[in-house]
């Protein structure tokens, strides 16, 4: 089995520019298992299907393909044989998807797709669950959490750069509201798992992040030796 790097956390704790710089100067594949939930989202959205409607649903899980491809720092989120990396990181995206997530159905079938991609060779996964669910016997579990201020702050950042101003009282609501919701769920629940390196980020600067989980993945004694890149 390849070798595994998790690195699970809530929302707007830095998990995606962690785990892309981790993936890129390791060589190893990047894995945003949120996007394919975002991705799943923004198709139930452009299609109105119900998610209170099990067949409905049903019917799309069996007839939607997703995929992940590219670099860690030109990754593509594939929808039905589509681009939609552009497309599924808007407020209405992020709440669908946390709704989505709640479900079991929908998890059950993303988590299959999420296994079947240790088969490309070892990997950084980045989501909710990976440590706890998708992938619990991986070799490096880490946790990034930051304070709500903080992590509300960065959404906030995050949205304006990409042309959606948000206020930051509206951006701290939702995050909350993402949070009860992730956290609260009777199905794969957001949680440190077992054995975990917990890091708070808050207050934190990138390149420190990164550095850090680098630190505790050099040290398993299984980590791949590959040639890093700068």
């Amino acid at each position: 089995m390849s070798f595994v790097v998790t690195i699970d956390g809530p929302a707007a704790a830095g998990k995606s520019t962690t785990a892309r710089a981790v993936a890129s100067r390791l060589g190893f594949l990047y894995v945003d298992t949120g996007a394919l939930y975002r991705a799943l989202a923004y198709k139930v959205l452009e299609h109105g299907i119900r998610i209170d409607q099990p067949e409905a649903l049903a019917a799309c899980l069996r007839d939607t393909r997703l995929d992940l491809s590219g670099s860690p720092d030109h990754a593509h989120v594939m929808l039905d044989g589509e681009d939609v990396s552009d497309r599924i990181r808007t407020p209405a995206v992020s709440e669908m998807s946390s709704r989505l997530a709640a479900l079991p159905e929908v998890r059950r079938h993303l988590v299959k797709q999420q296994r079947a991609l240790r088969e490309r060779g070892p990997l950084v996964g980045e989501g909710r669950d990976l440590g706890t669910v998708v992938f619990p016997e991986a070799e490096v579990k880490i946790y990034l959490d930051a304070d709500l201020d903080t992590r509300a702050e960065r959404r906030r950042r995050e949205l304006l750069a990409r042309g959606i101003p948000m206020a930051l009282e509206e951006v701290r609501l939702e995050l909350e509201r993402r949070d009860g919701r992730d956290r609260g769920r009777a199905d794969s629940p957001l949680k440190s798992a077992p054995g975990a390196v917990v890091i708070d980020t808050s207050g934190m600067e990138i390149e420190r992040q990164i550095e850090a989980v680098l630190e505790v993945t050099r040290r398993h004694p299984r980590c791949p030796a590959v040639r890093e890149s700068a």
